[in-house]
């Protein structure tokens, strides 16, 4: 009872905050002019914050050396000299690419061979160090490991009884040649992580031209997550560097947007840190997966889109079609946030036609064809084009009948993956669980011997989760009886992320929350607007309810991180409610 104290006292403090706005029948937001500029206090604030963020973002982030050079197993062998025998304990595998099985012999003199041990590398032992027990008999000198299937193996180690690390050397020389990688314990800074066994093993694919192993989601999520492993090899900081600067990027874009939407310079800067202290922002850009950079295209879809309602500049529609181009060829997610483009397009001119503004329907008959070229054409061809790694792995050029095919082919798979998945998962959830903060999900747990834990989570900063959803409850009521556009522009981003998960009945997660979570700073930002323009001590709100999100992130942020740290403290941070995993 005593861990649900904090989540009692934090519902307090937002009902405080929020009888504090003024009544919704008297309060009105008015227009913003069109273009705010940007100021020096407005690039200096903004400066800071990513400053601040990008600062924790990359720290402890993982790993920046790890086995690089790796060896197909398939029908491959590799045969381990000892100086002298060793009494082993464990061999250390460090996995690559690929699924097969691995059969470890044993030699007292390099001549004759016992069978000690099998170890399998599925799809969820890749890029990963393994540690296999080996049965402690006599010293060996000699160790065989002879690969079946088609795996890559990237280094070896073993362990003698007395805990000691031997030397040795091996007709493999690849699998030897990065000792300086092989860590005490492995953990989320040496391997992969959750869904990373995907998403980096695919980009590590596209890069030496190996048919990727995940192809249930378009390619450009993990094109982009290979820059980060270009940039600093195939290392865990390498494959989530991408990842965490697309999450560093969402601020910039996340100030511009208030900033058009609100004006002024403290509603931005407030609603930026509100993001940057989201916990899910923090814990799924930081994951080399391809939500992150989704996400980060919705975010400036419908920044550009705000624009070209509010500014009417073509230029900012054709940056929006762009946006939502490369974004659907990251992940289908994007494809939900443009049905909510097209409602707020159509519902922009239905208005102007209503009004009989002039040249309205001309000015609407024309904008088809240009919408036609920029969000369906060019997002047609970028989308298109991101299968060029496959066709470079299959022999195939863009534009050829075999590329063609193998484009529409993988599409037919994507919808009978998803849409035929029968699973079940510890920490799967509905949507309506999401909005309420009931049910997160553990990315990675490990317990210590000396009673401590690492573990990291992906869910919604309470405060902002909560208050949040209070806010868009605000904007339904502004949208439908205040006909206030601007709430219903929001509303519309908010629910075009999160209605489509009401009817897919297959296994869902907490972060599909993602999209639809990234607005929730926006809607508290839009009480934040009410409260200034119609109450007079509106700041001690706006920075009382940053500060709390802000305390928050920094009091979780030991299991949102992965930090080492007492088990009891960890269990109580997870325990705030009952349906928390603890």
């Amino acid at each position: 009872m005593k861990q649900v104290i904090p989540a009692i006292l934090l519902a307090a403090l937002l009902v405080i905050f929020f009888a504090g706005m003024p009544l919704l029948t008297t309060c009105r937001l008015p227009a913003v002019k069109k273009s705010p500029k940007m100021g020096k206090r407005d690039w200096r604030s903004l400066l800071l914050i990513m400053v601040c963020y990008g600062a924790v973002a990359f720290w402890d982030l993982g790993n920046t050396i790890s086995p690089e050079s790796f060896v197909p197993m398939e029908n491959n062998e590799a045969v381990i000299t000892f100086s002298e025998p060793q009494e082993l304990a464990k061999v250390w595998l460090f996995s690559g690419v690929g699924i097969g099985h691995y059969e470890i012999y044993t030699s007292e003199d390099g001549q004759n061979w016992t069978m000690a041990e099998a170890f399998s590398q599925t799809h969820v032992e890749v890029l990963k160090w393994n540690e296999v027990t080996l049965p402690m008999s006599r010293p060996v000198r000699a160790v065989w490991i002879r690969g079946t299937g088609s795996p890559w193996l990237g280094e070896i180690s073993f362990v003698n009884g007395a805990g000691e690390r031997p030397a040795f050397t091996c007709t493999l020389a690849e699998l030897c040649d990065e000792a300086d990688t092989v860590p005490e314990t492995s953990s989320y800074r040496n391997s992969s992580y959750f869904d990373e066994i995907y998403h980096a093993r695919t980009a590590w694919e596209h890069l030496h031209g190996v048919w990727p192993y995940e192809i249930s989601h378009p390619p450009l999520g993990k094109e982009i997550l290979s820059l980060g492993i270009l940039l600093f090899g195939m290392t865990p900081f390498g494959w989530r560097f991408s990842g965490t600067v697309a999450g560093i990027l969402m601020l910039p874009v996340m100030y511009l947007f208030l900033k058009r939407l609100f004006g002024g310079r403290k509603i931005p800067a407030a609603g930026t840190i509100l993001l940057a202290a989201g916990f899910m922002h923090f814990t799924q850009t930081r994951i080399a997966t391809i939500d992150s950079y989704a996400v980060l295209f919705i975010l400036l879809m419908f920044y550009f889109m705000y624009r070209f309602v509010t500014e009417e500049k073509l230029s900012m529609l054709a940056l929006c079609g762009v946006c939502f181009g490369l974004g659907a060829a990251s992940k289908w997610t994007c494809l939900y946030a443009g049905a909510g483009l097209a409602v707020i397009w159509l519902i922009f001119w239905i208005g102007k036609i209503a009004r009989k503004e002039e040249r309205a329907v001309s000015r609407f008959l024309l904008n088809i064809p240009f919408c036609l070229v920029f969000f369906v054409l060019i997002p047609g061809l970028i989308y298109y084009l991101s299968y060029i790694p496959y066709g470079t792995e299959e022999n195939c050029r863009p534009f050829s009948a075999d590329y063609t095919k193998l484009v529409l082919d993988n599409q037919s798979f994507m919808f009978t993956y998803h849409a035929g998945i029968v699973a079940e998962h510890p920490y799967s959830s509905k949507w309506y669980q999401w909005v309420l903060n009931i049910r997160p999900i553990l990315y990675y747990l490990e317990y210590f011997d000396d009673g401590t834990r690492s573990s990291i989570a992906a869910f919604v900063n309470p405060a902002i989760c909560w208050g949040g959803l209070i806010s868009v409850l605000v904007l339904l009521f502004m949208a439908v009886y205040r006909r206030d556009g601007k709430a219903g522009f929001l509303l519309a981003a908010y629910f075009s992320g999160l209605i489509p998960w009401m009817f897919i009945t297959r296994l869902t997660f907490e972060y599909h929350y993602f999209a639809s979570a990234v607005m929730l700073p926006v809607a508290v930002c839009y009480i934040f607007a009410l409260m200034r323009e119609n109450g007079k001590r509106w700041k001690p709100f706006v920075f009382g309810f940053t500060l709390v999100s802000v305390l928050l992130f920094v009091l979780f942020f030991p299991v949102l991180g992965g930090m080492r740290v007492n088990g009891s403290l960890a269990h109580d941070l997870l325990a705030w409610l009952p349906t928390w995993p603890i």
